[in-house]
């Protein structure tokens, strides 16, 4: 993970821990918008409201910004999945899953577009986590839906491409949320756009991956 560069030098305060919380809230909110290439220290430092030295006596380039953003979203973004488990029941797995991915795109939608941003610009600032840890967890969470299929109580399917189509459904709601605002129209509520996404996701997914009860069962 990025080192604030003071924290390198001495022990933080709360009040050097409050501005580096400052320069990442606005560097969250520069590089969500306008992307790695887009987006300047100076940007950065006027949006927190502080000077470039000051900002620079914390994070010294934009790379380690953005890079403490980027370990932080990776960290609580496959949380949900870290805790994916073979013991569980797997529609109750797939629901808990579902529903964490949905509210984590309903609520760090900036998030979400910071690693979309990175990834679409061929994740050269991450290319090492995506074929490292990223890679092993999914790998290891393959292994668990492997074991449910082995077991009939998943239907036959790729794991990976189950893994990634759960990604892609429920990170659409932040990635694209302002298309799906706009497509649902002023006449819906979409402030429940979530609760309804979670539950066409869970009617999809559920009833395409879990056999039905056997007519004796």
């Amino acid at each position: 993970m990025a080192i604030p560069r003071a924290a390198k030098t001495q022990r933080r305060t709360r009040i050097q821990e409050e501005k580096e919380e400052q320069i990442l809230e606005a560097a969250l909110n520069v590089f969500s918008r306008s992307g790695f290439r887009g987006s300047t220290i100076d940007q950065i430092a006027e949006v927190a409201g502080m000077s470039k030295p000051n900002l620079l006596y914390y994070f010294r380039t934009k790379e380690a910004m953005h890079r403490a953003l980027i370990d932080r979203v990776l960290e609580n973004w496959l949380e949900p999945l870290k805790v994916f488990d073979a013991e569980g029941d797997p529609e109750q797995e797939i629901r808990s899953y579902i529903r964490r991915k949905l509210e984590m795109a309903r609520d760090f939608p900036r998030e979400s577009r910071l690693f979309a941003n990175e990834v679409l610009a061929g994740a050269p600032h991450i290319e090492d986590v995506l074929r490292g840890p990223l890679k092993e967890l999914v790998d290891e969470k393959a292994g668990v839906i492997r074991s449910w299929i082995g077991a009939g109580k998943v239907r036959e399917c790729d794991p990976y491409h189950l893994i990634f189509s759960i990604w892609s459904t429920t990170q659409h709601y932040a990635d694209f949320d302002v298309q799906v605002r706009a497509v649902l129209g002023s006449g819906r509520k979409t402030m429940n756009r979530f609760d309804e996404a979670a539950a066409f996701l869970e009617m999809l997914f559920i009833r395409g991956l879990i056999p039905e009860p056997s007519a004796g069962g």
